[in-house]
């Protein structure tokens, strides 16, 4: 086996699969103590060990020597979720998260991304703290056309980010962003939530690309100021939502256009001041009379967007580099059991070329 064992991979690996150190210890025959001296890099694994420790955890033995770095979840994350999110879910998702960035990196070195868009860097201090002028500054550096904007997946993805649809079912979590030196920008979204939520969330954790290098107890406020003006520019959306009195009958009509939440718009036509106080606490209480601040008439629904270029790098992998399934999964020091349930089936892009 080449390289060095990697203790904080077998940390990872452990709390992928949910487990204690006890847990760990119970199914594969090795001691708690020595399980707790190897993931502090005290002890290196025996052969037996290694092997009974990568059956138990369902990981190739080559998983545990990859030399690269452990990260923890970003500050977005932790400032919004670990009050409601217990430890362990936490853990899992931490480990989720490292063994997805493995996967990309190692994907991303048969692959080369051409970002057809720029994607701006602008520090939300250097704006006087105004979020909507930031957006306002990305829809015409993308040349986006005024009204909604289609397919805002489409558009992060030609900008050079990689949009991953995660099962977060049991988590608190609508999407987070991972922006390390030597790969594109990777934002995680929970497909679990309606359309209309995943779309915020990307434009939200967009704000965070964007506009944040330092983590500020103020970036979360900022991140959702920045969608709102992102998806609904106030010079646009004002004459649908001022002019006439606004109801719940035209939020509801508004939602697929704007593919927003009712809830949404309704904030974003008190922000732009198209309505008074007392009409926004009016239809707020509209709202919840109607149950709509807990779910939204399911007749507005409307089918998520999906990611294309994640897919397009595993199918270039399977069809256009010739892998077999046991190839790739080898390839990403994972197993084919886990690849299916971490990759979706590959969908089409454009902005990919083979690396030769």
């Amino acid at each position: 086996m080449s390289g060095e064992f990697n203790q904080d991979l077998l940390r990872i690996a452990r709390q992928a699969r949910g487990w204690s150190q006890s847990e760990l210890s119970r199914r594969s025959h090795v001691s708690q103590a020595n399980i707790s001296k190897l993931e502090n890099g005290l002890i290196g694994p025996t052969e037996d060990v290694l092997e009974n420790v990568s059956d138990a955890l369902g990981f190739p033995q080559n998983f545990f020597f990859q030399n690269d770095r452990v990260i923890g979840l970003p500050m977005s994350v932790q400032y919004r979720k670990r009050a409601s999110v217990g430890q362990k879910a936490i853990e899992r998702l931490e480990a989720e998260l490292n063994i997805r960035i493995l996967h990309i990196r190692r994907l991303l070195d048969a692959a080369e991304l051409e970002p057809e868009l720029p994607l701006p860097r602008l520090d939300v201090d250097e704006y006087g703290g105004d979020p909507e002028q930031i957006a306002e500054l990305v829809r015409r550096t993308w040349l986006a056309p005024s009204g909604p904007i289609r397919d805002l997946v489409a558009w992060v993805e030609r900008a050079g980010c990689i949009v991953v649809h995660c099962d977060f079912a049991a988590l608190k979590v609508d999407g987070f962003t991972v922006q390390i030196s030597d790969m594109p920008p990777c934002i995680f979204l929970n497909r679990n939530q309606p359309a209309d939520r995943q779309r915020f969330s990307l434009a939200h954790e967009l704000g965070h690309v964007v506009m944040h290098r330092v983590p500020s107890p103020e970036m979360e406020d900022e991140a959702n100021d920045f969608a709102a003006a992102l998806l609904m520019p106030a010079r646009d959306i004002r004459p649908h939502l001022s002019g006439r009195r606004l109801t719940i009958q035209r939020l509801a009509g508004l939602k697929p256009v704007w593919r927003t939440s009712m809830a949404a718009l309704l904030v974003r036509a008190k922000t732009i001041g198209a309505i008074t106080s007392n009409q926004s606490q009016y239809l707020w209480r509209q709202m919840s009379s109607m149950g709509y601040r807990r779910s939204e008439p399911p007749e507005l629904e409307f089918l998520a967007e999906e990611p294309s270029v994640l897919p397009e790098i595993i199918r270039l992998h399977l069809e256009d580099l010739g892998y077999g399934l046991s190839d790739l999964a080898n390839a990403l020091h994972s197993t084919e059991n886990d690849l299916r349930t971490l990759h979706p089936i590959p969908g089409t892009s454009r902005h990919l070329r083979v690396v030769k």
